[in-house]
């Protein structure tokens, strides 16, 4: 009586085709057990085995979608998928050098997304390395299958619930606030790009609370 051999199926990896020619895709492809293919995904860079997505930014990435407010839209649509979303960042010290952007900026957008949004957030420093980590990842998730179910951390459904979610983890401002600043705007993205003047027409924010969010969110000033 011969031996069975568990066949293990490969791990497949959907990858956006905007991502298509990047060095992390040419790592993907020389590892073994692995499906690649390309095409055009609504959300995120990297889907594996339809249970887990991955956004991939570089340092000069997360720099440049900071300062066009970009960096927030993705976050508030990552944090509302339906599958478990991580996002990658890329790169070193030195990548920064030149970005002229503040560190305390660069730490409060982190925040926003890790622990307001509730987004999990893993450092590489190369494509090589990001390519190892999201297939460790694969594997965790495939072994996690097989034993505890791993824990989902719950987070609000539905636009205007995140968008409040999110507003909420600036500080100074609880519910009642985050309620009044998007009735104002209309949007997060008009809140984070809002100057101090147009902040004080939020009904109870005063000079402080202003100054206090336009020094976190700008990158300049």
């Amino acid at each position: 009586m011969g031996i069975q051999t568990k066949i293990i199926k490969p791990i497949k990896i959907i990858v956006d085709d905007r991502e298509a020619t990047s060095s992390t895709v040419h790592e993907l492809k020389k590892m073994q057990g692995l499906e690649v293919i390309i095409q055009r995904l609504p959300l995120g860079d990297y889907q594996i085995d339809n249970s887990l997505l991955f956004e991939r930014k570089t340092l000069i990435d997360l720099v440049a979608s900071i300062k066009d407010s970009r960096l927030f839209r993705q976050g508030i649509k990552l944090a509302s998928s339906s599958i478990r979303c991580a996002i990658i960042l890329e790169g070193t010290a030195k990548d920064l050098i030149d970005s002229k952007m503040r560190r305390e900026a660069i730490q409060g957008a982190l925040v926003s997304l890790t622990i307001v949004l509730g987004i999990p957030l893993l450092r590489s420093k190369d494509p090589q390395e990001t390519a190892r980590l999201m297939i460790y990842a694969a594997r965790q998730i495939r072994i996690s299958a097989f034993g505890a179910i791993a824990r989902r951390v719950k987070r609000p459904r539905g636009k205007r619930k995140l968008q409040l979610h999110f507003l909420q983890g600036l500080p100074g401002v609880g519910p009642e606030r985050a309620k009044n600043m998007l009735d104002t705007f209309g949007s997060v993205e008009k809140v984070i790009t809002a100057n101090q003047q147009d902040l004080l027409r939020v009904p109870g924010i005063g000079f402080s609370l202003a100054k206090k969010i336009r020094w976190i969110v700008a990158t300049n000033d």
